[in-house]
């Protein structure tokens, strides 16, 4: 059986640089599974959840302890991945730039689950900004790339903008379905998310942790156990 990952769009990794302390996570990929949110709808089968998470095992997004956040919950703004600049991954033109959504500053893991559930169960269409918080949808070619869940007044561009490799689109943030900062990032063939289908996505380069040294990955579809990097250097 043809793996669908085969001929993969590849494309820049949105999320450069690297914190000393902390790596990015594809908490849901395709390369762990497919559809990789469990569904097909609104274009995501092939999507990514990149997670910002420090060298403690398991995915610790936050400085706080496990404890500490289950009990108490967190600000959103100390969040590792908070903040952070999204850049286009090609060249191309922005479809739609949604801003305004507001922002949950406060996280506790119990009540961002309920939410996100409740949105999966009454969704409908009237109610995209519920699921995907502020986002942008750019366009080349036949290709859509979709980033979901910025920073309120984070957004950068606007729709008929032209923009290059690299142009800063936004930051990483918590609107939407989300129940910590991270981006939802995929690629589809339509910018109408309730018929879009996905298109498999592969990165052109990053760099992955391994035994304690960073080795270099080119056309790779990160898994979840990876921890991972892109500069713009490695272009």
């Amino acid at each position: 059986m043809p793996n669908e990952l085969d001929g993969a769009v590849a494309v820049d990794f949105p999320l450069w640089g690297e914190h000393p302390k902390t790596q990015w996570v594809a908490v849901n990929t395709p390369s762990d599974r497919i559809p990789s949110h469990g569904t097909d709808m609104l274009g995501q089968r092939f999507a990514y959840d990149l997670l910002q998470v420090d060298s403690r095992r398991g995915l610790h997004d936050h400085p706080a302890g496990t404890f500490c956040r289950l009990i108490f919950g967190v600000r959103a703004r100390d969040c590792y991945a908070w903040g952070a600049e999204i850049h286009a991954p090609f060249d191309g033109e922005i479809v739609r730039a949604s801003d305004g959504v507001g922002e949950r500053r406060w996280i506790h893991p119990l009540r961002e689950l309920v939410l996100v559930l409740k949105n999966a169960a009454t969704f409908s269409p009237d109610r995209l900004p519920s699921v995907l918080g502020n986002h942008v949808i750019m366009q080349s070619g036949d290709i859509f790339a979709g980033f979901a869940h910025l920073v309120p007044g984070s957004v950068t561009v606007e729709a008929g903008q032209t923009v290059r490799r690299g142009d800063v689109l936004g930051r990483v943030g918590h609107t939407g379905n989300s129940t910590s900062p991270h981006l939802h990032f995929q690629l589809m063939d339509s910018p109408e998310l309730m018929t879009a289908k996905g298109v498999p996505c592969a990165f052109r380069a990053y760099e992955v942790l391994r035994d304690g040294s960073w080795e270099s990955v080119e056309n790779g579809v990160p898994r979840k156990v990876d921890r991972i990097r892109y500069e713009a250097a490695n272009e």
